[in-house]
């Protein structure tokens, strides 16, 4: 049976303007998502792929064209219900982490839970929990300045799964870590795809890319290819 879509695009563009000139950013993307998916998302400079992934985010709305997420018309929605479909559909893993410094890792990890009505007790139980599933259970009372590089994207990690969104949107993960920490940092999101999560993965990196199940390339805001990568047509069933 085939698996439900998670993110629908149908003809979406991008136009900005400067002054009475409309630049065309992105010039029709049409393509599926489906649940339990690991994507990469690649292009040049100017591909648009940044452009996309903020739509995708519901942190901008496109120009023309369908945005159905998870069974949501987004495309039109005004930017409150926009905010509340960000927060309770979409966990967020940028390059920066943007942790908050003053808070331990068990409070950044339970913010997005604020904008949820979740309780005190119940969001520190929360974040805990999802802090012990990516293995820094032990650093739940550390701030970020306590912790290493890998150790504060874990946290930013832990932050995007706490509220069980649809998709988790990983921006550049990678970007400000060593190659090894970059290896265990992508052996967690395949873990997370494993455990059932649709993970959708932003990078200009070829071996981070390939981690991923299916990769599509933009190119001057239209998609150039979208290929299954060689693991997902190895673990395939017969």
């Amino acid at each position: 049976m085939e698996k439900p879509v998670i993110i629908h695009l149908n003809d979406i563009r991008k136009s900005y303007f400067m002054g009475t000139q409309a630049l065309e950013v992105l010039k029709g993307i049409s393509l599926d998502i489906y649940k339990n998916e690991y994507v990469a998302l690649m292009g040049p400079s100017g591909s648009g792929k940044s452009t996309l992934m903020n739509i995708l985010g519901c942190l901008d709305t496109a120009s023309a064209g369908k945005y159905v997420l998870n069974g949501q018309d987004v495309s039109k929605m005004p930017d409150d219900d926009l905010a509340q479909v960000r927060n309770k559909e979409i966990g967020f893993v940028f390059q920066q982490f943007n942790l908050l410094p003053r808070l331990t890792a068990a409070e950044n990890v339970a913010l997005p839970l604020i904008y949820a009505g979740v309780g005190k007790k119940q969001r520190i139980e929360m974040a805990k929990d999802v802090l012990d599933k990516v293995g820094l259970g032990n650093r739940s009372h550390h701030k970020p300045n306590e912790l290493s590089g890998g150790q504060i994207q874990r946290v930013a990690i832990a932050r995007a799964l706490v509220n069980s969104p649809s998709i988790i949107l990983a921006d550049e993960p990678t970007g400000n870590l060593d190659s090894k920490t970059s290896v265990e940092i992508m052996n967690l999101f395949e873990a997370i795809q494993a455990a059932g999560n649709t993970v959708v993965l932003v990078t200009h990196e070829e071996e981070i890319a390939l981690h991923a199940k299916r990769v599509i390339r933009l190119r001057d805001g239209v998609v150039e290819t979208d290929i299954m990568t060689k693991q997902s047509l190895e673990n395939a069933p017969a």
